[in-house]
């Protein structure tokens, strides 16, 4: 995963609570990393830069999320970490973020992954694939946005992603000819009707896929060495992130392995059409590429309940009574988060990360997202949340419940304020807001 600003900790990242008590001692058990460093190894030479003309080979830190303490595969420039065996061991500093996310630290640039990874095998490669990607595509001048898709957590954003990603199934599994070529006809349609419904769908749907969809299907090719366990690991995510608690950030985990797939059948080129396409600011969706190699008409709109009818004619009710379950609670989160007292950190101009879920994320519409739970970090310090924040759409402020605030202003209902030097808590404008602010500006 990656952002130029939002740092992810998937699902799937744990945290294993052990201590080093010498800089060359790893917290993780070092057989396994060793083995993690040999699979890295095998998997970036096997693809040997053949897949975007660029080799994925490079550090790779492995983190203890409980301490920071760190094995990697190459010594830092700094010297920070020491040797153990054939690895390096050591602790990051308190400011380095510790997510699956590439991050330059100590003079590199890393592959950052978090320790333990997962035991099953195929998900364990496509993920560390995934990750070496990220770590390059700065290199290959890919897209590296993210999108808001907030329309994706409303009743027809869920509704048409669900029916595309049954059509995208069906497409992997049919024979090439006219049964597939129906199927992605309908996995457009489905698209494309979210693309009218809502304004901003297609840019922003588009910077995910281009970023997270594309780093999932170079893991699955460079992870998995079949077409078959690729189709099988493709129609997995299709399958799986239906459970997710949101589609707002995870949707392109599942539709990147899927259309990077069928692109692949029909224009073996279209890679490199895309980084050329990217170089020059131009890049394209997926979906649109695919539509031009295979040369399919815009998908007739008026056929859309009947299709619909076919794939799934249970999903808009079960749906249906989700939004009515999500509504009260969404009312909920506004009275806590929006019209009740809060605290409210700035983030506009300031250097921050974040660490968070993305399957848990809930849409307040213009109001902007509430993060169930998630660590955030700025120049005024660090907040740890546990019972929800709120960030607005810009991504220029946060903001937590101040009722039963501390009377030190540093904790509140699920939530804990590690303040910098420097900064301080004042009232805010409303009766009972607070507000972070520079000691010198609290004035």
């Amino acid at each position: 995963m990656n952002s130029s600003t939002l740092k992810v900790v998937t699902a799937t990242a744990m945290a294993l609570a052990a201590a080093v008590a010498q800089p060359a001692r790893a917290a993780v058990d070092p057989a396994r990393a060793q083995a993690l460093f040999d699979e890295a190894a095998r998997l970036c030479h096997g693809d040997g830069g053949a897949l975007w003309h660029h080799s994925l080979c490079g550090p790779i830190l492995l983190v203890d999320w409980a301490d920071n303490t760190a094995v990697a595969n190459q010594v830092d420039a700094g010297g920070v970490l020491k040797p153990a065996g054939k690895m390096f061991a050591g602790a990051l500093p308190p400011d380095v973020l510790i997510a699956n996310t590439p991050v330059k630290w100590s003079g590199r640039r890393w592959t950052e992954m978090i320790w333990p990874l997962p035991d099953d095998v195929a998900h364990r490669r496509v993920m560390v694939s995934h990750e070496l990607f990220h770590r390059a595509q700065h290199e290959l001048d890919l897209p590296m946005g993210d999108g808001g898709n907030l329309h994706l957590d409303t009743l027809e954003g869920r509704v048409l992603l669900q029916l595309e990603w049954r059509a995208l199934a069906r497409a992997l599994v049919e024979p090439e000819g006219a049964g597939r070529n129906a199927a992605i006809s309908d996995a457009l349609l489905f698209r494309h009707e979210r693309y009218r419904l809502f304004v901003d769908a297609r840019a922003e749907e588009h910077a995910l896929e281009l970023n997270e969809g594309v780093a999932e299907y170079t893991g699955v090719r460079v992870g998995l060495p079949t077409a078959r366990e690729r189709t099988a690991y493709a129609l997995r995510d299709l399958e799986a992130f239906v459970q997710a608690p949101s589609f707002v950030r995870s949707f392109a985990y599942a539709t990147g392995p899927a259309w990077g797939l069928l692109l692949d059948k029909a224009d073996a080129a279209w890679r490199d059409r895309l980084a050329a396409a990217a170089k020059a600011g131009r890049a394209q969706g997926l979906d649109d590429m695919l539509q031009a190699a295979l040369k399919l008409p815009e998908p007739a709109a008026a056929g859309l309940k009947a299709r619909e009818a076919d794939y799934d004619d249970t999903l808009r009710p079960r749906e249906q009574a989700r939004d009515q379950a999500r509504q009260a609670h969404l009312a909920e989160l506004k009275a806590r988060l929006v019209d009740g007292p809060v605290l409210r950190l700035p983030l506009a101009h300031l250097h921050a990360s974040y660490q968070f879920n993305p399957q848990t994320l809930e849409a307040l519409g213009s109001d902007g997202v509430v993060y169930p739970t998630m660590t955030l970090s700025a120049d005024w310090g660090t907040l740890n949340v546990e019972q929800g924040a709120l960030l607005d759409k810009a991504m220029s402020g946060a903001a937590v419940s101040a009722s039963g605030v501390s009377a030190d202003h540093l904790a509140g209902p699920g939530w804990r304020l590690s303040l910098n030097k420097g900064w301080t808590v004042v009232a805010g404008e409303r009766s009972g807001d607070f507000v972070v602010r520079r000691e010198d500006e609290s004035h």
